[in-house]
């Protein structure tokens, strides 16, 4: 429980990269996250090229942590075959999540940004990594070793719980 009590959005990185084992196992967890009708709409684009990162707060206005991150993971669905395509947001959600609390768990900070249903956003995006049409983009986590430390927050609240009926 503590890696998930203790996930707090980190947005100050050290200059240390990231090691390419750590995000492939970002990205194992990712894809272990459950999934509507198992779609697994799911795919990914890691952006590490200071250049690319550098231009991400051009169009998306709470970015700005990018200009010192040393990595980001784009998360985005493959909307070409899917079954059930209302269910893919939920599905990129959970797999979002996994990278978050995989990156605390493994010493590094991250913090989600928020991308879809922002068209802006997607299409800022999509454009700036030549992303295929099918593919639609949908949340970027920007990850690096924290430079700040955050006391877990104390979130659990009785009075939004009900049981059998409201």
């Amino acid at each position: 429980m503590n890696f998930i009590l203790s996930r707090r959005s980190i947005r100050k990185y050290t200059t240390a990269p990231v090691e390419e084992e750590k995000v492939v196992s970002l990205l194992r967890a990712a894809m272990s996250a459950p999934s509507a009708h198992n779609q697994q709409p799911w795919v990914f684009v890691i952006i590490d090229d200071r250049e690319v990162l550098g231009r991400i707060p051009d169009f998306h206005p709470y970015s700005s942590m990018l200009l010192h991150a040393p990595i980001a993971i784009l998360v985005c669905a493959d909307t070409s075959n899917l079954s059930s395509p209302e269910f893919w947001p939920q599905d990129c959600s959970a797999a979002t999540e996994n990278i978050l609390l995989a990156a605390n768990s493994c010493g590094l900070g991250s913090v989600w940004l928020g991308v879809y249903p922002k068209e802006e956003l997607m299409k800022g995006l999509s454009r700036l990594l030549e992303l295929p049409e099918n593919i639609q983009p949908f949340a970027l986590v920007s990850l690096g070793y924290p430079a700040m430390e955050k006391l877990p927050s104390k979130r659990f609240d009785p009075a939004r719980i009900h049981r059998n009926h409201w």
